[in-house]
């Protein structure tokens, strides 16, 4: 890895964030810097919103209106910070220089720069003040930032050869790494397309490629193993709703399984991310144990719904949100570890878009649910096939985890070297940038992620 060796004289910025900078750097109020410009309203634009640090488009269908009427105008080469609720988001990237034209809500900071600033150079110094200063302020009660106290904050003021260096490297070097975080998702992206058929053919197919067939009977079903079973999910296990309860439900006490733990887990994680105050009848009629298998109830579209989650947790004494339905098996039917892959499987979603009505959103119920076929080897094949898939998929699963290590190294590094350029622990100047290949090379990355917004591959 390259080094790049350090200014020779530096001096105490005054400011936390920015510790010591360079002796001839000068620092100044945001205002000589960045203004608020003047609402202006456009109601022909599309509507705007920050994402992960990046200005996107949002669907005007969901914005009303008299609404968008009120937003502010943002244009390409302008800059966006949110200002709100600092003290219940410190993940998100709050501050954006826009590569569109759109209308923001209000409650957004549209900023100007001042003419002889490179607004490359700003994007990634509005990044460290985003990173470094804004998540801090998060860390207690302050829930806004004002534009009257962003402009009397303190910020560097460099000269624009320096910024333009500093600028041209930080767009080079991202770009760069970007790129082979891209490449690397993608990689894990085919991994775990690679872990689905595994699961899918086995628990659809069995162990045996020479075994005799047979229809199922079930036209989005196929042919199936001879001497396999179709049931109703009905016969086969227990169902039983969620606890819907007011707010004061929530907070403490005890583990409690709401929606997102289920579509983010391919098994419930052994703490849950919440806790309710639940009584012992709670936790007795609605209870999770080893081999529950936990479906959701709602989503926005029929191939999401039905996401489930197999409980293999030490969980005790937890309930569980009225957006799931649990389902417990019977054990002398369905082996633990067979359902726990049968259900991840996409197979039972054919069934839910054959048999729903998506309008706005979709809705899975009991009724439905138990009327859903389901494929039955003997129980001394579900143990086999669940034992080859364990081995199967642990081989991937172990490489998809050294990609990830990859992949924070890497992030961890870009955070650093940002950091380290916009607060001048590096001195640019006479860095031998490639700039011809600065632009093309970044062209190409941008054309083969298909301009992925930032959130998508998780950048920062």
């Amino acid at each position: 890895m390259e080094v790049i060796k350090p200014y020779e004289k530096y001096k105490d910025s005054g400011i936390s964030w920015l510790g010591e900078i360079p002796e001839h750097w000068k620092v100044s109020k945001a205002k000589h810097i960045l203004f608020q410009k003047k609402k202006t309203l456009n109601p022909d634009l599309n509507c705007g919103s920050i994402s992960f640090g990046k200005i996107v488009f949002k669907d005007n269908d969901r914005v009303p209106f008299e609404t968008k009427a009120t937003y502010q105008e943002l244009l390409k080469g302008e800059f966006l910070i949110n200002p709100l609720n600092l003290n219940f988001d410190l993940k998100s990237l709050r501050t954006g220089l826009s590569r569109i034209d759109v209308v923001v809500s209000t409650g957004y900071i549209v900023l100007q720069k001042n003419s002889t600033f490179n607004e490359n150079y700003l994007k990634w110094l509005l990044h460290q003040f985003d990173v470094s200063f804004m998540k801090t302020l998060g860390d207690g009660v302050r829930q806004t930032l004002s534009y009257t106290e962003f402009k009397n904050t303190d910020l560097p003021y460099i000269s624009v050869p320096e910024q333009t260096a500093i600028a041209n490297f930080l767009d080079y070097k991202t770009a760069k790494i970007d790129g082979f975080i891209f490449k690397k998702k993608q990689l894990i992206k085919l991994l775990n397309e690679q872990k689905a058929a595994i699961i899918n053919d086995a628990v659809t197919k069995g162990l045996n490629p020479n075994a005799k067939m047979k229809p199922s009977g079930i036209e989005w079903l196929g042919d199936i193993p001879e001497h396999w079973e179709v049931r109703k999910l009905k016969y086969l296990g227990k169902f039983q709703n969620g606890i819907s309860a007011g707010a004061e439900y929530f907070g403490s006490g005890f583990p409690f399984i709401n929606y997102g733990d289920v579509y983010k887990n391919f098994e419930l994680p052994k703490i849950s991310s919440g806790l309710a105050n639940s009584s012992e009848q709670d936790r007795q009629n609605y209870s999770v144990r080893q081999g529950d298998v936990f479906f959701t109830r709602t989503s926005e579209t029929i191939e999401e719904i039905g996401y489930t989650s197999t409980c293999f947790s030490t969980i005790e004494d937890a309930t569980f949100s009225g957006f799931l339905i649990r389902f417990r098996p019977y054990s002398d039917l369905l082996f633990e570890g067979f359902s726990k892959y049968y259900f991840r499987s996409n197979l039972h979603r054919r069934f839910f878009v054959k048999e729903m009505n998506l309008v706005i959103r979709a809705s899975l119920s009991q009724e439905l649910l138990k009327r859903m076929p389901v494929l039955l080897p003997t129980i001394d094949e579900q143990i086999l096939i669940a034992k080859y898939i364990e081995k199967e998929t642990a081989i991937i699963n172990k490489t998809i985890a050294t990609i990830e290590k990859e992949i924070a190294l890497v992030q961890e590094y870009r955070t650093a070297l940002i950091a380290e350029a916009v607060t001048g622990k590096i001195d640019l100047r006479e860095y031998n940038l490639p700039f011809f290949e600065v632009n093309k090379e970044y062209a190409e990355i941008q054309e083969e992620m298909g301009l992925v917004a930032e959130e998508e591959i998780n950048l920062d």
